[in-house]
């Protein structure tokens, strides 16, 4: 007699690559298909929300995935059983759901289970497919809410746009509160206007040894030095240039250097717990220079699985969370590891995080799914990026379960005449967590000292003045845009990444050296937005928004009611706005005093897809463009305009030069800005650099205004020089 036939499984997951991993672990009797995503959502065309009857969404199949559905269809019909094995969060039950749907609308009577798992390993995915679920419909409803919220702000005030400024345009919920934070950091960099002042360290030498102290503060009383106290920086209002410091200087010069106090301080460094996918994004930019796109987009190759030797697993959790919480199995496992490899940094009980009042806690923290998978054992495995990312996870989350570190920190004061030198030295006395660190550890700071004591006088070997400027607000890079919409409760971690993209695809803001700048076409937008909609702008009350979402899927609370709420004030505004406000299309065509030199035509402003630009009046006869000038060009009896230029050869980078070429000459690597320098009348430039970020400088090299000293060639020489001859 025949052994009875086992009835055919199909298990559906969301992309091809998660679906090779998982097919190697649960071989024959189940077939593993991908949907690609969404298979149903709503239409691009449209708005597609019947306002007038409860909100409710009108869903299609998706442009181009109609084969796949079918297939699916297909493979179901022939199935025992159906798995749905989408992401485990509100994007993934709503693919699950809408996959059911209409997978039971061509077989009403085909069983269809729902499962969910942390990570891509075959334990997890044994255990998932031995303990299926149905869909959590909060979660589906909470996405429902969601997608209707930002249709309805979308395609309301994209129209708008089209009529008022410019067709083509788009807004979106989330997006232009983030846009509004950019645009608003980058007045306060515009306005900032940097103050000149000097710092001054002095070598010192004990025998052998050389090293620096910094001047803590000037006209420092006796008894002060002698007690010790903690002192801040240096005091910037006496030292405002450079004769102030040449004066310093020669003050000191036949003053003794006496080390006046000396203490020693022990600090304890606790580890930071293991990553959520902000702090995942933010760490990935500091250390690694990924944006937040490449950061999840690698992250999601880990985690979907990578071929490890004759093995193909995933190597991280999902990469989707706002949790610090670890499973207890996991927990377990590290602390295993943790005795074995670093036996002395084991805690007695294990490391616990508090989480973020508006964490969901649906997951757990991004870790290595095999904590024994060292980044250096798979790096072989993985490219560049892909080890540079786990290296950061592993390293994390290991260390998150270790003691803490601790350090010593060597304070010396010195004292000459009435100013106050101080160097300081920290080593660490036990390392605890840091020895599980590589490309997270910090340098040590501070260079050892000589064995010192009070009373002991030092020699002084040189001065080493040095010219500052204030630095003003730095501009939001991918790293602190999503750590401030993440302390505000803006958007969620899986929607970070995708909020900076969209700006930056639609050319709103643009990227560079990291930085996020609008453009001129992002801050019309947001000029418009501001004045017009308030509330789809206000930091408030768009994090409100988002607790009301979020309480849909945790409290159940009716979607409908709330989208209602939001609704009738909302279409109101759009419809007064439509209705009075002055369109902005003729003031981006405005007319301007260039001629083309092509036909003679008025030149027009024009606002494009990256700024302002001219056109010809004469199109489309005359298809002639060119730059807006930035500014006059400084050259005595030029008369010419700096304009953006780019190389015709190479890479193309954009520089700045006069439009009275090749007569004159004059060209300038840094962006002109709208601002003149009160010293010499050339205008200033835009410039930044690591130490100071973004700052202004006039372009003029033989003006003094704004420069320091890495800017000035002969101040350069001068800072080298020893104090006897050219400081004194």
């Amino acid at each position: 007699m025949m052994a009875e036939k086992k009835p055919h499984t199909l298990l559906i997951v969301e992309s091809p690559a998660k679906a090779k991993t998982i097919e190697k672990y649960l071989g024959p009797g189940y077939t593993v298909m991908a949907s690609i995503g969404h298979l149903i959502d709503l239409p691009k065309s449209r708005i597609a929300i019947d306002v007038e009857h409860n909100f409710e969404p009108e869903y299609i199949t998706v442009r181009g995935k109609a084969k796949i559905l079918k297939d699916l269809q297909s493979t179901a019909k022939k199935a025992g059983h159906v798995l749905l094995a989408s992401d485990n969060d509100r994007e993934g039950e709503a693919i699950s759901y809408h996959l059911q749907n209409a997978l039971l609308k061509k077989n009403p009577k085909l069983e269809i289970k729902r499962i969910v798992f942390n990570e891509i390993t075959p334990t997890a995915i044994r255990d998932a497919v031995a303990h299926p679920g149905t869909i959590a419909m909060e979660k589906v409803n909470a996405q429902k809410a969601r997608r209707v919220l930002d249709r309805i702000v979308g395609y309301n005030l994209s129209p708008v746009l089209w009529e008022k400024v410019k067709n083509g345009l788009s807004a979106g919920r989330v997006q232009s509160v983030a846009l509004r934070l950019i645009c608003e950091r980058e007045k306060e960099v515009e306005s900032f206007i940097p103050e000149e002042y000097w710092t001054l360290a002095v070598e010192l030498l004990k025998g052998k040894s050389h090293f620096t102290a910094q001047m803590i503060r000037a006209g420092v009383k006796k008894a002060e030095a002698e007690a010790g106290g903690e002192d801040g920086p240096a005091d910037r209002s006496d030292m405002k240039s450079r004769a102030d410091i040449q004066n310093l200087m020669q003050r000191l010069e036949n003053e003794v250097f006496t080390v006046t106090d000396i203490r020693e301080t022990e600090k304890s460094l606790r580890p930071r717990p293991p990553f959520t996918t902000s702090q995942l994004q933010q760490t990935a930019a500091n250390r690694l220079g990924f944006t937040s796109r490449k950061t999840m987009s690698i992250a999601q190759q880990l985690y979907e699985g990578v071929a490890i030797g004759a093995n193909r697993i995933g190597l991280i959790t999902y990469m989707r969370t706002d949790s610090t919480r670890i499973s207890a199995l996991a927990l377990e496992e590290v602390r295993k590891f943790i005795g074995e490899r670093y036996p002395g940094s084991l805690p007695a009980e294990p490391n616990s995080y508090s989480m973020g009042k508006s964490a969901q806690d649906a997951h757990e923290a991004i870790r290595p799914t095999i904590v024994t998978y060292t980044p250096e054992s798979v790096k072989a495995h993985l490219t560049k990026d892909q080890e540079r990312l786990y290296a950061i996870i592993w390293e994390r989350f290991v260390s998150s379960q270790m003691t803490s570190a601790k350090t010593q920190t060597v304070s010396v004061d010195i004292t000459a005449g009435d100013v106050l030198f101080r160097v300081s030295s920290t080593r660490t006395i036990e390392k605890g967590f840091q020895a599980a660190l590589d490309v997270l550890a910090s340098k040590e700071s501070g260079k050892k000292l000589p064995a010192l004591k009070v009373g002991e006088i030092l020699t002084r070997e040189k001065f080493l003045p040095e010219q500052h400027f204030t630095t003003g607000p730095a501009r939001y890079t991918d790293a602190t845009i999503v750590k401030t919409l993440e302390e505000k409760g803006i958007g969620r971690p899986s929607t970070y990444a995708s909020t900076i993209s969209v700006l930056i695809e639609r050319y709103y803001v643009e990227r560079r050296s990291r930085q996020l700048i609008p453009t001129q076409l992002g801050r019309t937008i947001y000029d418009l937005l501001i004045n017009s909609f308030p509330d789809i702008l206000d930091v408030n009350f768009t994090a409100g928004m988002e607790s009301m979402l979020d309480r849909v899927e945790s409290e159940g609370e009716d979607w409908v009611g709330m989208i209602r709420l939001f609704y009738g004030p909302f279409k109101q505004k759009v419809e007064h706005v439509s209705e009075t406000l002055q369109s902005i299309k003729g003031v981006m065509d405005e007319p301007t005093e260039f001629v083309c030199e092509k036909c003679g035509r008025q030149m027009i402003k024009k606002l494009g897809r990256f700024g302002f630009f001219l056109a010809c009046s004469g199109f489309p006869e005359c298809r002639n463009t060119k730059s807006i000038p930035l500014a006059d060009c400084p050259k005595p009896g030029c008369g010419g305009k700096i304009v953006a230029r780019r190389k015709q050869k190479g890479r193309g980078k954009e520089f700045y030069g006069c439009t009275n070429y090749p007569e004159c000459d004059f060209i300038s690597h840094f962006k002109p800005t709208s601002s003149t320098c009160p010293k010499c009348g050339w205008f200033l430039v835009e410039k930044s650099d690591k130490k100071r970020g973004a700052y202004k400088a006039c372009i003029n090299k033989d003006c003094d205004y704004l420069h320091t000293a890495a800017d000035d060639e002969e101040a350069v020489e001068e800072a080298g020089r020893k104090s006897e001859g050219a400081w004194t």
